[in-house]
């Protein structure tokens, strides 16, 4: 499975192409397949995301997860601080970060 994440322009915040927008949550990201690079150049031309690009995700019951681990850690925020960690809907969902 491929996905497109990328920043917010407005705050850096890491998000995630949900097929008609950006997500703040990775369970929220949809599988791009071959059309990845094609949304990640539009979606910056139209200056709605920074630096958009695909990475491999594999399908798992809480939703993709990233195949390397530096966009798993971008998933869920710093691994040293959990309190500053990004909040998914399920709270057992950052359990596969690392």
């Amino acid at each position: 499975m491929k996905i497109v994440t990328g920043n917010d322009l407005e705050t850096g915040a890491v998000t995630w192409w949900s097929g008609d927008g950006w997500s703040l949550h990775i369970a929220d990201a949809v599988d791009v397949g071959a059309h990845g690079e094609a949304i990640a150049a539009t979606e910056e031309a139209t200056r709605r995301v920074n630096a958009p690009y695909v990475i491999e995700a594999d399908a798992t019951s809480q939703g993709p997860r990233p195949a390397h681990i530096k966009d798993r850690i971008r998933a869920v925020g710093p691994t040293v601080r959990l309190d500053l960690n990004i909040k998914p809907a399920d709270p057992t969902a950052g359990s596969w970060v690392i």
